[in-house]
């Protein structure tokens, strides 16, 4: 598939966007743009959730991840279960009876001004760098397979991509994306169904067949308990998980935006339970994906490509896809696949950065209502400034895997935020706010410092996704050594 056809069906994926943006964003009002007037039927919100929650990092980096780590990462998987129970049972009922349009909204009435602060800035930091990695893990793909073609730079490779998200978000907002989330995950699992049956009739395979190989043996251990040390353990892996769900969607404002935006409590809570079922079952099968495509590319001696001379495994996707033979269909339903699953994250967390940066910094609702809209807008082009510096700063920094990476920063920056709302939900202590900034400063460098340990100075224990509910250990410790005891409605502001 040349660049000049892969632009061309970026251009027409596109305007397929821009279209539904064009009906949901006719209205153009901030309650649209944050709340989508909360109307979203339920189901609709809980399939386009599989895409957003997904993303690019799940829809290339899961597969390229098989290799050096098998099949582990299904047990942070079955970790996301339950994580997704938690939260549709303990944080959705809360935000729902407070009827909050940032979700942390619910510190400020729990502790005072600076927890709520300390909340949102936890989340801004997170989303800024989670959203960046999903960025970039598309205009790298973009770049290798399209740009570099034209001499393009990647900085105008990634310029180019916020700005379509832009365009498309900038009237609608979160009611715009319910839809687009929607299209965007059909074309994703399209997708990686079509590639899984084009890799197996290359390989003359049954599915049955490809389930039974020897070669799918050497990839497919899914279980980890010999060694407590490794970082691969169950009871890491699966602890990490939980945590990582709790707090990358029940105390994110990006994902929770989308289930606020249902009609109830309960309409909100079948969604989340039958996203989280359906999200088990599709991760499992990106990891088949995964598998297929190191027996394919071992049986016909295709080697990882490289980025900037070194073997990227993420680029390993892309590479078959477009580049081994397998048939223009194969290459137009992965790249449609990957552009849905990296912007259907990308323009949610656009979406959710403004929201939180008016609600939470700028007091939106405080201010004069002839203002808002002005100010909505203008934030919402600062956000995208800002994740195309970080994007850009990504490719001179990151030398890991993406989805390991990306899981690893979860661990530093939402450890506050899951201290400071398990503080508020099991306890009725009050704290001394003004010293709570100086907890959550805390308890991330304590945890980095941690992570930085070699695993020789720990003998030999290597720490993984647990470095999270650590963090959050921590930062609930520290509140409860600045507790004090004062009516539920007393603040110390």
């Amino acid at each position: 598939m040349t660049p000049t056809n892969i632009l061309l069906l970026i251009c027409g994926y596109f305007v397929l966007l821009l279209l539904i943006s064009y009906f949901t964003g006719k209205n153009d009002s901030n309650d649209d743009f944050f709340k989508a007037g909360k109307s979203s039927p339920w189901y609709l919100v809980a399939f386009g959730m599989v895409g957003a929650s997904l993303s690019g990092v799940t829809f290339i980096s899961v597969p390229g991840w098989v290799e050096a780590s098998q099949f582990s990462y299904m047990q942070v998987v079955f970790g996301y279960f339950l994580g997704y129970l938690v939260t549709a049972y303990v944080l959705l009922p809360i935000y729902y009876k407070q009827n909050v349009t940032s979700i942390y909204e619910y510190l400020d009435d729990r502790f005072g001004f600076v927890s709520y602060k300390v909340g949102a800035i936890s989340f801004f930091v997170s989303r800024v760098l989670g959203a960046a990695f999903r960025l970039f893990l598309v205009a790298i793909v973009l770049q290798q397979f399209v740009f570099d073609a034209w001499k393009v730079p990647f900085e105008l490779t990634v310029t180019l991509s916020i700005l379509l998200i832009w365009i498309y978000t900038f009237k609608g907002g979160i009611k715009t994306i319910v839809w687009t989330d929607t299209l965007q995950t059909l074309f994703m699992l399209i997708s990686v169904g079509l590639s899984i049956y084009f890799v197996l009739d290359q390989l003359d395979w049954s599915f049955s067949e490809f389930l039974t190989s020897s070669e799918f043996q050497q990839y497919n251990q899914t279980i980890f308990i010999d060694d407590f040390k490794d970082s691969k353990h169950l009871i890491k892996s699966f602890l990490g998980g939980m945590f990582v769900t709790i707090c990358m969607t029940g105390l994110d404002q990006d994902m929770m935006q989308k289930n606020l935006t249902c009609k109830t409590l309960k309409d909100a809570q079948k969604n989340m339970v039958s996203f989280s079922v359906v999200l088990v079952i599709v991760t499992f099968v990106f990891m088949l994906l995964g598998a297929l495509l190191f027996i394919y590319a071992d049986k016909y001696q295709i080697a990882l490509p490289l980025m900037d001379g070194k073997p990227k495994s993420d680029l390993l996707f892309p590479e078959i896809a477009l580049n081994s033979g397998l048939g223009i269909v194969v290459a137009v339903t992965f790249m449609l696949g990957l552009i849905a699953a990296a912007y259907s994250s990308a323009d949610s967390a656009l979406t959710s950065l403004t929201t939180s940066f008016c609600v939470d910094f700028l007091g939106i609702e405080k201010k004069p209502e002839a203002r808002r809209k002005k100010i909505r807008k203008i934030t919402h082009v600062g956000m995208s400034v800002l994740l195309i510096i970080v994007v850009i700063a990504f490719k001179h920094i990151l030398d890991t895997n993406v989805i390991d990476g990306l899981l690893k920063v979860a661990g530093y920056t939402y450890g506050p935020l899951l201290g400071l709302f398990a503080f508020g939900i099991f306890t009725k202590y009050q704290v001394k706010d003004r010293y709570v900034w100086a907890v959550a400063l805390t308890s991330v460098v304590l945890c980095y410092i941690l992570g930085k340990i070699p695993p020789e100075n720990l003998g030999g224990y290597v720490l993984g996704y647990e470095l999270l509910p650590l963090n959050g250990l921590i930062t609930f410790i520290g509140l409860l050594l600045i507790r004090k005891k004062l009516p539920q409605n007393g603040h110390d502001r």
